[in-house]
C-alpha cells in the first residue's frame, strides 16, 4: 500500500521526485521525453535557451563552465541533446559547424576551454590557456555524434583526422579521454577502422587500468593525475550501451557488476552522486541531475528494470 515501507517507491519514482525538486528546466524536459512520454518539442526549446548568436551554446549548459560565452563543452553536450531526440540535424547544425571552424586550434580540433574574459569561472580541473591545444576530450564527441548523424560538413575533415591520429596513437590515457576516443569511434563512418582501433585501445585500457572492473575492489585501482577522491570510471561510463565498441572490452560477468554498482549508486534522495571535484555551489547542484538522466538511460539501455524497488545501497566511490 502506498506509505507502507514494505513496499518502497520504485528507482525511477525516486528518480522522478529528484528531477522535479532540483533539476534546471532541460533536465526536467528531457526526464519527461525520456521516461514519461513527453513531447521532444519541449526540450528543444528548453536547449535552445542556451544557444548563442554565434552559433554555439553558453550559460553553463555545461555546468562546469559558468557565464554566457560560446564553448566547446557546451557544444558537446547540445549534441548529446540532440541526439537524444533524433534532431541533430538542419540549419542549426549548419550554423554550429561554421561556429566550431572559426574556434578550432591551427591542427583541426577543439580546445576544451577557450579563453574568456574574467568573471566566467570555469572548473579548476579545466585550465585556460591564452593559446589552448585541440583536445581529443571535446573533439572526439562532437566529432562521433556528427559523423552519427550522418552530418557532412568541411570542419569534419581535419577534426576526423585529428580524432583519429589521437586514438591510434595513444600510448597513455586517462579515464576520461578513453571516454571521448570511444565517443569518436562509436560514431566514426570507418567502420572496420574504427573496430581494429577499437580493439587495441581496449587493451590498452585492461593493462594500464583505466576502468575499474571490480567494484568491490574499485579502491586498489590508481587514480589519475588531477581526479577528485573517487573519480574512477566503471565499465558503464565508457560502454553506455551494448551496441559500443567498448561493450566488447568487458565479459558479461564485468558488465553484470558495473551495472549493479550503477543501481545501487541511486542515494536515498532518489538521485545519483557526482564523483568530479565539488568546486562551485551551482555547478554541483545542477551536475547531479545530470548524471541522474544519463544513469537511468544507461540502466535502461541495457535492459535493467526500473520500475523495481530502490536497490540496496552500496555505491560509496
Amino acid at each position: 500500500m502506498p506509505g507502507d515501507e514494505a513496499s518502497p517507491l520504485t528507482a525511477l519514482a525516486r528518480a522522478e521526485q529528484f528531477i522535479w525538486l532540483t533539476a534546471r528546466v532541460l533536465e526536467q524536459r528531457r526526464f519527461a521525453f525520456h521516461f514519461l512520454g513527453g513531447d521532444a518539442d519541449p526540450v528543444d526549446t528548453a536547449l535552445g535557451s542556451y544557444l548563442n548568436a554565434d552559433g554555439g551554446y553558453g550559460h553553463a549548459l555545461d555546468p562546469d563552465l559558468r557565464g554566457p560565452l560560446s564553448q566547446p563543452l557546451h557544444t558537446a553536450h547540445a549534441l548529446r541533446v540532440l541526439d537524444s531526440l533524433g534532431r541533430c540535424a538542419g540549419q542549426r547544425i549548419e550554423r554550429l559547424c561554421r561556429h566550431l571552424t572559426r574556434v578550432s586550434t591551427g591542427d583541426g580540433a577543439l580546445p576544451v576551454l577557450l579563453p574568456a574574459p574574467a568573471g566566467h569561472p570555469a572548473a579548476p580541473y579545466h585550465p585556460v590557456y591564452d593559446d589552448p591545444p585541440g583536445e581529443l576530450l571535446v573533439t572526439g564527441p562532437v566529432v562521433g555524434l556528427l559523423h552519427r548523424n550522418r552530418i557532412w560538413h568541411a570542419w569534419l575533415f581535419r577534426a576526423t583526422d585529428f580524432c583519429w591520429d589521437r586514438v591510434e596513437g595513444m600510448r597513455r590515457s586517462h579515464p576520461y579521454e578513453v571516454q571521448s576516443a570511444v565517443a569518436f569511434l562509436d560514431g566514426a563512418p570507418d567502420r572496420a577502422r574504427a573496430v581494429a582501433a577499437a580493439d587495441r585501445l581496449g587493451r590498452l585500457v585492461r593493462e594500464q587500468r583505466l576502468v575499474v572492473l571490480d567494484p568491490r575492489r574499485r579502491h586498489e585501482y590508481p587514480l589519475p593525475a588531477g581526479y577528485a577522491p573517487g573519480e574512477r570510471l566503471y565499465p558503464h561510463d565508457v560502454a553506455r550501451r551494448p551496441e559500443s565498441l567498448a561493450r566488447g572490452w568487458f565479459t558479461d560477468e564485468e558488465m553484470r557488476r558495473s551495472l549493479d554498482f550503477l543501481a545501487a549508486e541511486q542515494q536515498a534522495d532518489g538521485g545519483w552522486p557526482v564523483r568530479r571535484q565539488a568546486w562551485a555551489p551551482g555547478s554541483s547542484l545542477e551536475r547531479r541531475p545530470i548524471a541522474t538522466l544519463e544513469a537511468l538511460l544507461t540502466l535502461r539501455a541495457y535492459g535493467r528494470p526500473l520500475g523495481g524497488p530502490l536497490p540496496a545501497a552500496g555505491g560509496t566511490g
